[in-house]
């Protein structure tokens, strides 16, 4: 075969890695480990576009050029497959969700092949399998049975827990807890009732029920994250959102609020993602203080990081949701106290972040007594407080707060200066410069005086303390859908228990619908007989109703695909010990605070518990930039079904309108391709420019609705995974947003080409030559072999394949067809192009596959550059160019410079003025 038939090349290729499998990783003590990881996608029913590889591309370049320098590399991939897309689906269809999920599996499986990745396929992994989900629910129970010790700074066993609570009570114990525990002694727990000990101990559990404050959406019959909720209506089909209390699982991702701070600091990750972690945990030192509530016993705590500025406190602001604004509320108040209430509690807590700029509130009539001053301080709601950070309240100080400063000018509140020559006629000023000049204890103290004696104020009075707060609130453990792993909990006399290890998995079962019933409750309570009994008893007990969340398969994954198979135990000691963590892992932004934040809880945890070796889970991790649509419009003539050419749109009323990109060739519509496309346009007419309709273009998101989608398989139809996979890469680094264009394509095609000629002769016959390479050629190949490796430790993929294009060229120009650099090409090439390298080895007279191979070394002595070439420039103007031994001194380099005859030709024997030497840049000679 001569000619580059990249069709029979790329599927002969694929069926030789899957009949030997040539990609499956095992334990392998005498070689060392490289784990990379991508994020594992949600198998939609439309399939992958060109977007989506990109970060799997770069990854795969990476494992095959790590197997060629010696390591075991494990480069698993399966399928998120938990997801309400699917569940809509069956609720509009009656289709089971698993038959809908499978069907798309196979299309993307389908297509990831096509593409050429060396995936250990024995290794997949779908979080939809109950084989997978028993593991899930697995890890779920040792939360249930784990309690948080400060004093230790670890998860423990729930019995030493116990234990604890039967010696002592829970005396002495720092633990991570509902805020409502109160204290109880040894011979009180043990009067408290069985039913008593287990709401004690949930109160202590990592997984725990309890009442809480809930994005709820009645159309998808479900609870959304607060990233799921944009200005009151789901992200998923605009539906809208109510907040409503809900008994609800939840996990004490609190408890490890401060380690996954400083886990931060021990990973290889972007800043900007870290920067988001840190801001999501939102770690606050200040001080807690309690004020009395005029006229009533009831009191209000407040935290605040600026103490010091207690005396610029001139009213407080509750969160809408907080029972108390109920009563203290006067009966004039009581009316538009309830309306804003009622509003306000409909939004979700991002929408009440994102908006802070449009002020609202209500005045509650009610006033809270200044603990230092004595003076009363008017209470507000407001939906910029919210009830989940801190204590749901805030001393306002529109001095020094904006928001607070905002609200105050709204509502015509008093605004007062702190500091010394503090300006806040226009807008609050939070400096801690000066000295304090307010009235009262902290007069003339600066702020870190001011700061310890307000604090030491404060405890003297036993009305607050020194505290650190946290952002971060526990996560919310629940939807009531049916598409999710089954909580392995049944419950008795109300009660949670875990079922036992040996019944799990706990299987979704079959229901008529999959919707919620009619009372409200999940689809789960639509199934008959979703009972548990326990071993040794007679009596069948309801199981949870609710679902695991979407992220709950994704928080321990990357452990299953070390030891997939393993029915005992989620991982083997062996694997993990071998395998660890993963040294690569890449995906996009959009998880920093989801699930890449909750694996790093699962991971400590599991790591507490001695089922993990690693505190944090991915030592690297690479946001890779998106590929966005190209898109292309057309332009209609108002009220008409004419359309008009770009450069002529103006002459007339025309609007916009987005047409697929498959119609379009280099921005030339297919005019009858267009009138075939949709029903409405058969009669369309066209006013055209030189006898083509040009279309506008715009770069955008790549998106169905825009029409800009590009399906891989037709790239790889018409051009070749191998040049799919080296045009991805080379469209820009990595990491950076990056347009599509089908029609630059070519140039990397062509690339793939004239490569491939480099063996053939008259693109005919294989031919290569034994001869040794000259100098020329030796250094173009280790200069390659060098760049490329570089480029490939550092991610710089892009100029990789530029090296390789360089590279081509020269030995293009110099007739190379030496058997000794062309084979230490085709290994550089084969990370990126595969399928191409793999036939050209087999052609080089390998029986190996070229993954099999080494990466060739590179001589430095090849690189080494011996002369350099100077311009010579006369007077300001460069007359020539002169080369020179890389160790001649200056002497010698101005006498052979002005002895030469380009030189000579304009000093006309003249002595120079000066000669200046800047060495390997220029000579300037000053006549």
């Amino acid at each position: 075969m001569a000619a580059y038939d990249f069709q029979s090349i790329e599927k002969k290729w694929q069926q030789y890695w899957a009949d030997k499998s040539s990609f499956k990783a095992t334990v392998d003590n005498k070689k060392p480990k490289f784990y990379a990881l991508d994020m594992f996608p949600y198998p939609s029913g439309a399939g992958l576009h060109v977007g989506h590889p990109l970060g799997y591309i770069a990854s795969d370049i990476v494992c095959r050029f790590k197997r060629t320098k010696g390591y075991n590399v494990l480069h698993p991939m399966g399928f998120d497959a938990f997801g309400l897309p699917a569940e809509q689906y069956a609720i509009q269809t009656g289709q089971h969700p698993a038959i809908t999920t499978q069907e798309n599996i196979a299309r993307y499986k389908e297509q990831l092949k096509n593409i050429g990745f060396s995936f250990d396929w024995s290794k997949e992994v779908q979080t939809c399998d109950p084989n997978y989900y028993k593991w899930t629910q697995w890890i779920f129970i040792q939360l249930f049975n784990s309690w948080y010790d400060h004093e230790a700074n670890k998860a423990r066993d729930i019995d030493e827990l116990i234990a604890h609570f039967e010696k002592n009570g829970n005396a002495g114990l720092n633990a991570a807890c509902d805020e409502d525990v109160v204290g109880f002694d040894a011979n009180e727990w043990k009067s408290f009732s069985e039913i008593q000990q287990h709401e004690m101990l949930l109160k202590y559990r990592l997984t725990y029920l309890s009442e809480t404050t809930v994005n709820w959406c009645p159309e998808l019959g479900t609870v959304l994250s607060n990233d799921e909720v944009k200005d009151g209506y789901s992200e998923r089909g605009g539906f809208p959102v109510v907040r409503k209390q809900m008994s609800q699982w939840s996990m004490r991702i609190t408890a490890y609020a401060e380690r996954l701070l400083e886990g931060l600091d021990s990973i290889d990750w972007p800043d900007p993602l870290k920067e988001m972690q840190r801001n999501w945990i939102g770690k606050s030192i200040g001080a807690e203080m309690t004020l009395k509530i005029d006229g009533y016993e009831d009191t209000i705590t407040v935290f605040t990081t600026r103490i010091d500025t207690v005396y610029g406190l001139t009213f407080m602001v509750l969160a809408p949701e907080l029972d108390i604004i109920q009563k203290i509320t006067t009966s004039e108040q009581k009316e538009a106290v309830e309306t804003y209430i009622e509003v306000a509690k409909n939004k979700s807590e991002r929408d009440r972040m994102t908006h802070v700029k449009k002020v609202s509130g209500v005045f509650t009539g009610a006033y809270a007594i200044h603990p230092f001053s004595g003076e009363k301080l008017p209470i507000w709601a407001a939906d910029y407080v919210l009830a989940g950070y801190g204590t749901g309240a805030v001393m306002a100080v529109p001095g020094g707060d904006q928001r607070d400063y905002d609200f105050a000018k709204h509502f015509d509140l008093p605004i007062l200066p702190i500091y010394e020559g503090m300006d806040i006629t226009e807008e609050a000023n939070p400096t801690k410069e000066g000295m304090i000049i307010n009235p009262g204890i902290l007069e003339g103290l600066t702020y870190e005086e001011a700061t310890n004696k307000a604090i030491s104020f404060l405890e003297e009075k036993g009305i607050g303390s020194k505290k650190i707060n946290y952002r971060i609130r526990d996560a919310i453990f629940a939807r009531q859908r049916y598409w999710g792993e089954p909580v392995p909990i049944y419950f008795k006399e109300g009660i949670p228990y875990p079922v036992a290890d040996e019944d799990l998995p706990i299987v979704l079962p079959e229901v008529d619908k999959y919707l919620p019933t009619a009372d409200g409750d999940p689809p789960l309570a639509r199934a008959e007989n979703f009972t548990y009994t326990p071993k040794g008893s007679n009596e069948s007990y309801p199981i949870e109703q609710s679902t695991m969340p979407g992220w709950a398969g994704s928080s321990w994954y990357w452990y299953r695909y070390m030891d997939a198979s393993n029915e005992n135990a989620f991982v083997s000691d062996e694997a993990r010990d071998y395998w660890k963590d993963v040294d690569l892992y890449i995906g996009g932004t959009e998880h920093a605070t989801g699930h890449l934040l909750y694996s790093r809880f699962w991971n400590k945890f599991l790591c507490d518990r001695g089922y993990a070796n690693e505190e944090e889970p991915f030592k690297k991790l690479v946001n890779q930039g998106m590929i966005q649509g190209r898109s292309n419009f057309v332009y209609r003539k108002k009220g008409t079904n004419e359309f008009v050419s770009l450069n002529l749109k103006d002459q007339f009323e025309t609007s916009p309108m987005h047409v697929d990109v498959g119609l379009v060739d280099n921005d030339v519509l297919d005019t009858d391709s267009f009138k075939a496309w949709r029903p409405d346009l058969k009669d369309a007419e066209f006013i055209l420019e030189d006898g083509k309709y040009i279309c506008d273009y715009e770069v955008e998101k790549m998106s169905k609705s825009k029409y800009n989608v590009v399906n891989p398989d037709d790239i790889i139809e018409r051009y070749g995974a191998d040049t799919l996979r080296m045009y991805e890469m080379f469209l820009g680094p990595l990491e950076q947003f990056k347009p599509w264009n089908t029609h630059g394509i070519d140039g990397v095609y062509k690339f793939l080409r004239k490569f491939w000629r480099l063996f053939h002769e008259n693109e005919e016959a294989f031919s290569v030559s034994e001869e040794s390479p000259n100098k020329d050629e030796q250094k173009i190949i280790h200069r390659t072999i060098k760049k490329v490796e570089e480029d490939i430790n550092s991610l710089s993929l892009n100029t990789s394949v530029s090296t390789l294009m360089i590279a081509v060229n020269e030995l293009t120009a110099l007739k190379c067809n030496k058997r000794e650099v062309l084979e230490k090409l085709v290994i550089t090439l084969s990370p990126f192009a595969p399928h191409m390298a793999e036939e050209l080895w087999q052609l080089l007279g390998h029986s190996e596959g070229v993954s099999k191979a080494s990466y060739p070394a590179y001589d430095e002595s090849y690189l080494t550059e011996s002369t350099h070439e100077y311009p010579i420039s006369i007077n300001g103007k460069v007359r020539a160019k002169i080369a020179f031994a890389i160790d001649m001194s200056n002497e010698d380099i101005e006498s052979q410079v002005l002895a030469h005859e380009a030189v000579m030709k304009w000093t006309e024997g003249k002595p120079p003025k000066k000669v200046i030497i800047v060495p390997k840049r220029i000579i300037n000679v000053v006549l």
